[in-house]
Order: C-alpha cells, then sequence, then structure tokens
C-alpha cells in the first residue's frame, strides 16, 4: 500500500519525521521566549501563527513536511493557517470530538493537516486520537458549547455518537509529525504530566480551493504556483510580529 493509499484508507498517517529532538527544543525555546515578551502565544497568533511569527512560517516550509503533505495534495500547496495547541501540565483543558472543515469555509476537502509534536505527545500528556476511517463520512452536525476548558474556540463538538473503543492514539516523539483529513472524526484528553505538550497545526491546502460566500482568508504559498487567485497571498514574515 503507498503513502497516499494508506492516507486514503484511514484518514491519517503518523509518525513522520519533521525535524531532529534538538530543532524540536530549539523551537520549543523560541515559543517560550515568545510568550515571555507577548504573553500567551496560543491566542496571540490564534490561526495566523505563520504570517506572524518567522520560525513558525520556517517550520511550515520544512521539506520534510511539504514533500509528505505534496504526496496527498500534489505540488502547489497554500498555508490556510495555522495554530498552536499548548497545554499546561496537570490541567484540564481538553479538545472535544470534532472536524476541521466543518467550520473553516472552504469550496472542497483538499486540505491536509500537519501536526508538529515540538515536545513529546504521549496518551497521558493528552495526545491527538483519530477514529480511523471516520474522514469518508464527510461533514456531520456539531454543537457550540463554549466551555472554558475546550480548546477550541466555540467549543465545538460532534453531535453524534463516537466510538472511542476505535480510537487510535496519535503517540508522537518531539520533532515528528502527522497528517490528518479534514472530515476525520478526533479529540485529545487532558495533559495529566508534569509538563507543557505543545503542539503546532499546519494547515495546507491546494489552490483549487476557493472561500465560500464572504469569507476572507490570507494564505501563504509555500510550494509551487497559484494559477488560481482565490486568496489573498501573504509574504514571508520578516520577524516576529512585524507592522
Amino acid at each position: 500500500m503507498t503513502f497516499s493509499d494508506k492516507y486514503e484508507e484511514d484518514g491519517y498517517i503518523f509518525p513522520l519525521t519533521a525535524m531532529t529532538e534538538t530543532d524540536a527544543l530549539h523551537y520549543r525555546d523560541s515559543i517560550e521566549q515568545f510568550e515571555t515578551v507577548h504573553g500567551e502565544m496560543s491566542k496571540t497568533v490564534r490561526g495566523y501563527g505563520s504570517i506572524a511569527i518567522d520560525f513558525i512560517d520556517r517550520i511550515s516550509r520544512l521539506t520534510s513536511i511539504l514533500d509528505a503533505v505534496s504526496e496527498i495534495l500534489g505540488p502547489d500547496l497554500l498555508v490556510w493557517g495555522s495554530s498552536l495547541f499548548i497545554k499546561e501540565p496537570f490541567t484540564t483543558n481538553f479538545v472535544s470530538w470534532h472536524q476541521d472543515l466543518t467550520y473553516w469555509g472552504l469550496s472542497d476537502n483538499q486540505e491536509v493537516t500537519a501536526w508538529i509534536a515540538l515536545t513529546r505527545s504521549t496518551i497521558r500528556n493528552g495526545c491527538m486520537k483519530f477514529i480511523p476511517g471516520s474522514h469518508r463520512t464527510t461533514a456531520v452536525e456539531h454543537r457550540d458549547t463554549f466551555s472554558p476548558l475546550n480548546m477550541l474556540s466555540r467549543g465545538q463538538e460532534l453531535t453524534v455518537e463516537v466510538d472511542e473503543t476505535n480510537a487510535v492514539d496519535v503517540v508522537l516523539e518531539a520533532g515528528e509529525f502527522s497528517l490528518h483529513h479534514g472530515h476525520i472524526f478526533h479529540a485529545s484528553n487532558p495533559n495529566r504530566s508534569n509538563d507543557r505538550r505543545i503542539g503546532l497545526a499546519i494547515r495546507y491546502i491546494t489552490p483549487k480551493m476557493a472561500p465560500v460566500g464572504n469569507t476572507q482568508h490570507i494564505v501563504q504559498l509555500v510550494r509551487g504556483l497559484d494559477h488560481y487567485h482565490h486568496f489573498e497571498l501573504a509574504p514571508k514574515p520578516s520577524g516576529i510580529m512585524e507592522p
């Protein structure tokens, strides 16, 4: 079975190597230095990390990640968004069962999320979990809970029953990453460990994708060409939180 065949069957693939553990530690240090100056990073740059932060942009352009995403989406890639998911030690924050593409206002499903572990991601510290094959159900109805403990912006969760006995834990070492489809059912539990769990989610789309309705979004071209011009293209950031 080929790389893309396995992805199409399961809706995800892992573990893949984005960088060395040493490089992951370096990026963790960069995040924590940012937090010292600007406050909690995951809220400051929600969705637009690669546009606002030069080192997040560099991660989004790593050949190791782009090669894997291109196996699925093809040679032309845009970064639609990027977000940090940071779980502090011994906290009750979680991510409910949900699908990504339900809320994004995009015209199709030609999207892949790369989730990069900048610390180890384990069952104890609340790694992601997937329901294999659930991406084939397309869009499912969600409800907004606005739970303060839910790390999603509206606390959105699936309205259908999820059989968690089928869930696969996405255990990753620092520097590894997973890829998942925008319709896969996924969630994560609280961090019960004594260290932070830091993950970076980068959303890649093909230039064929387009916004739906009045949705506006700024993207970055990270590989190939954009023949469609459905979105405004942002340049590489010149630094950290530059005007």
